[in-house]
């Protein structure tokens, strides 16, 4: 007589922890889906001379070798999570520097710049990538005198 309560006691906690568990089970699967189709969305990328307001400045596919600089500006949105992505600058196909730059949600621009000298007049391309090194775009330009 004394194992009846017992044994309902126990087949009710069972009861709930089965409920519970497969409750947050399926919250887990409800969130995954909405978590998963977030992805860094790279919004805005420019070559430009300079950064002004924390926007890009002067915009352009040819630069001076005399405005001393130029930048390549990147925008994301969505940041999904703390990350980084490099920015690889490329004259005449080698690679000059390769620059790690880090993102933050929810949202964040950034950038880099190189210092012009004489011998970096001609083609230049940047290859924007993940930090898996998966190439989210190319931005192409050259010096001139």
């Amino acid at each position: 007589m004394k194992r009846k309560p017992f044994a309902y006691l126990f087949a009710v906690v069972c009861l709930g922890v089965f409920l519970h568990s497969h409750a947050v089970a399926e919250k887990n699967e409800k969130a995954s889906p909405a978590e998963a189709d977030e992805k860094l969305t790279l919004v805005q990328a420019a070559m430009c001379e300079g950064i002004k307001d924390y926007n890009p400045y002067n915009e352009a596919v040819v630069f001076s070798r005399t405005i001393g600089k130029v930048s390549c500006f990147t925008s994301f949105d969505p940041v999904p999570e703390k990350m980084f992505i490099y920015q690889n600058w490329f004259h005449r196909d080698r690679l000059s520097t390769k620059i790690k730059l880090f993102l933050q949600p929810p949202r964040w621009s950034t950038f880099s710049s190189i210092q012009l000298r004489e011998a970096d007049k001609g083609p230049w391309r940047v290859e924007v990538t993940d930090q898996g090194g998966n190439l989210l775009h190319i931005l192409r330009f050259s010096i001139t005198d």
